[in-house]
């Protein structure tokens, strides 16, 4: 008898990168670690190059399957949609290609990655040329028949291209993209969104510029992060950050969000911290049906 998947939680919590315990070496096994350890989701970190068999891709497709766990593709690096020389642009675009391909190969849905930098150019014109190119390469996609979401990630530095309004409006005008919100990224970038209503008005701009279905297929990144006049400085573990993560998912169960959460902690906080949040959130939907032993938990603190 095939095994039964355990009950699915609205959103999925799950590390970018193979948890540091795992006992073997090779994603199928980091796969099957994820689910020892009770979560439902690795984001594959193929975030130098992109190196992988076809018949590998098959290996982690078929280990995603057998344990229940969703996979999502962390992009190389070096991508950059505003590359400033044709040859860099070139090797961006094989890049973002190659992650697509291998990731459906090997069971992602989402391939996430940093849109690049504006290049001390105007924010309007660096947009256009971002989704010039997000529009050729989606069709390359397209006629390939290789079925994923491409994420353009919210960067954490005022030099790069992915504010949450980018990162939405790209999605409105480009079949098969859609955001994948760092909410730390967001809070270093400027100092704020860290309080619930910020939180909330948030989710409800990718309600407004996406529908339902923005809210309903949420990819995210979370950690805590440390940062400085300039944003983004370094992920931290989140028990050393001041991000408001449990104000977050509040509003994601107030919204009744679905998706997945990746966390980017540093090693070996990252899966502490996923499972931290999942707890924090599993509790935050007892609380929020009125469950009375969760309840009286809340009363307790």
């Amino acid at each position: 008898m095939a095994k039964q998947p355990p009950p699915a939680d609205p959103i999925r919590f799950g590390t970018v990168g193979a948890p540091q315990s795992t006992p073997r070496p090779g994603t199928p096994a980091a796969i099957e670690h994820v689910r020892l350890l009770g979560l439902d989701h690795l984001e594959i970190a193929w975030v130098q190059s992109v190196r992988i068999t076809d018949e590998a891709c098959a290996e982690i497709k078929e280990a995603g399957l057998k344990h229940h766990v969703s996979l999502s593709i962390h992009a190389p690096y070096y991508i950059n949609l505003n590359s400033q020389t044709a040859d860099l642009m070139r090797k961006s675009d094989e890049r973002l290609l190659a992650a697509a391909r291998k990731g459906f190969l090997a069971g992602a849905r989402n391939i996430v990655f940093h849109p690049g930098s504006y290049h001390n150019q105007p924010p309007e014109k660096v947009y256009e040329r971002a989704k010039e190119k997000l529009l050729e390469i989606t069709e390359i996609l397209r006629r390939e028949k290789v079925d994923v979401i491409l994420r353009p990630e919210t960067m954490g530095k005022s030099a790069m291209i992915g504010t949450l309004d980018e990162t939405i409006q790209l999605s409105r005008e480009i079949p098969g993209v859609l955001p994948a919100i760092d909410f730390a990224h967001c809070h270093a970038r400027t100092g704020q969104y860290n309080t619930y209503e910020e939180f909330a008005a948030m989710l409800k701009a990718v309600e407004t510029g996406l529908g339902r279905k923005g809210l309903e297929s949420l990819h995210i990144h979370l950690s805590g992060i440390q940062y400085g006049p300039k944003g983004e400085q370094c992920h931290l573990p989140l028990n050393e950050a001041d991000l408001q993560y449990r104000e977050i998912l509040r509003a994601l169960i107030d919204c009744r969000a679905r998706g997945t959460i990746a966390v980017e902690a540093p090693e070996p906080f990252h899966v502490a911290d996923a499972l931290t949040l999942q707890a924090t959130y599993r509790r935050l939907l007892k609380l929020q049906a009125g469950e009375a032993d969760a309840v009286e938990d809340e009363i307790a603190e």
